[in-house]
């Protein structure tokens, strides 16, 4: 009896292991690496952002990946060097696109990048995320625009309220940079609120890119005794712009975007930078527990305090990973990418930079387009070398 039940099991043994791994190869066909794009300024003048962004994507990456991916399947970082030019953006979008077939595409770090390359993405029908553009007009090119990049547009006015109340501000001047997206969009929404705020300016002086001396404009501005100086400016002209008025007996304080708010600001200008007011929807001194988490899991892995951009393209990465559970991957990458698209306006989560959601941005020749980031601002002001909310 005991003899005919081993007979029966050995005979058996092998269809079960043959069983066991059809099993096991038919889950491993169903997994797969989700590969995802991301063109950032890694060398160049705009690396002080597009390095803290990679980093910000890798850790999220990580931690998606050490709790089984999504769905099973692994994220898969593709990063490209586009040095914040808007010519190598473009040449990146189009080998992330065509030639590695990412699922999609994070960045490029610079709106004036954006404008160059989006255009790429929306006409090949793949979703293009940006985490750090926030000139008006981004989304308004096209269905698969994506970002969670706060506008200026909505930074801006509740910045430009807490410091009128803040330093009892009468009058104002304005600096800001003329042949860059971001800095230009920046003074269009600065000078529309000044506007409606009823703050005079007393002078309104522009710069080129690459600019290092700031003199004659300042001079002109030290002229009108402004109250304070509004800044729409990247971090680097920001912080030499900052030295500069220092250096001519300027004390005024400084109102500015989320440019300014990059380590970079304090490395150049030092103290010299207290007293500037930037409105951002992240900040380190924010305690909730998602916050928290990234900032010592970010100095854990990389030796260094974590940025706004940082935060931005950690949350993002959540976000697409939170979009893609609702994500019946195909194989079929025409179909998966416009799957990701219909996904992700559903997505919210409560991360590094706080709750966040997406609106629609508004339509264009009748037409729905892209969406924007619907997130709240905080403001904060600089003091020994760091910004802390303003109180």
């Amino acid at each position: 009896m005991r003899f005919n039940m081993l007979k029966t099991a050995l005979k058996t043994l092998p269809a079960l292991m043959i069983g066991a791994t059809l099993a096991a190869s038919a889950n491993s066909a169903m997994a797969a690496d989700v590969k995802l794009g991301l063109a950032a300024a890694l060398t160049g003048p705009a690396a002080k952002y597009g390095v803290a962004i990679k980093n910000g994507f890798t850790l999220a990456a990580d931690e998606v990946n050490a709790k089984g991916g999504v769905n099973g399947n692994k994220l898969v970082l593709i990063a490209e060097d586009e040095q914040g030019k808007k010519e190598e953006a473009i040449n990146v979008f189009k080998k992330l696109i065509f030639q590695d077939k990412v699922l999609m595409v994070f960045g490029p770090t610079l709106s004036n990048s954006a404008f160059a390359a989006d255009p790429i993405a929306n006409a090949a029908k793949v979703v293009a995320f940006g985490t750090s553009n926030t000139a008006d007009g981004i989304t308004a090119m096209g269905p698969f625009t994506f970002r969670n990049s706060v506008m200026e547009a909505d930074v801006l006015p509740v910045t430009v309220k807490a410091a009128v109340k803040h330093f009892s501000i009468k009058k104002v001047a304005v600096i800001y940079g003329n042949d860059d997206a971001f800095t230009k969009s920046g003074y269009d929404v600065f000078k529309a609120t000044l506007e409606q705020q009823k703050v005079p300016v007393t002078t309104t002086e522009a710069y080129a890119k690459g600019d290092v001396d700031f003199k004659a404009q300042l001079t002109k501005i030290k002229a009108g005794n402004p109250d304070a100086i509004v800044c729409s400016c990247l971090a680097e002209e920001a912080a030499n712009i900052i030295l500069q008025t220092r250096a001519l007996g300027m004390k005024q304080p400084f109102i500015g975007g989320n440019g300014l708010n990059s380590p970079k600001l304090f490395e150049i200008a030092k103290d010299a930078g207290d007293n500037t007011l930037m409105g951002s929807p992240w900040s380190s001194e924010n305690l909730t527990p998602a916050n928290k988490a990234f900032i010592a899991a970010y100095k854990a892995k990389f030796g260094s305090d974590p940025d706004q951009f940082s935060a931005q393209a950690y949350d993002a990465l959540h976000v697409v990973a939170e979009a893609l559970k609702n994500v019946k991957l195909s194989g079929a990458l025409d179909k998966d990418r416009d799957a990701l698209r219909l996904a992700l306006p559903a997505v919210k989560i409560d991360g590094a930079t706080g709750k966040f959601a997406f609106r629609a941005a508004p339509a264009v020749a009748g037409k729905q387009v892209g969406f924007d980031a619907q997130q709240e601002a905080v403001v904060s002001i600089a003091k020994g070398g760091k910004f802390t909310l303003l109180k």
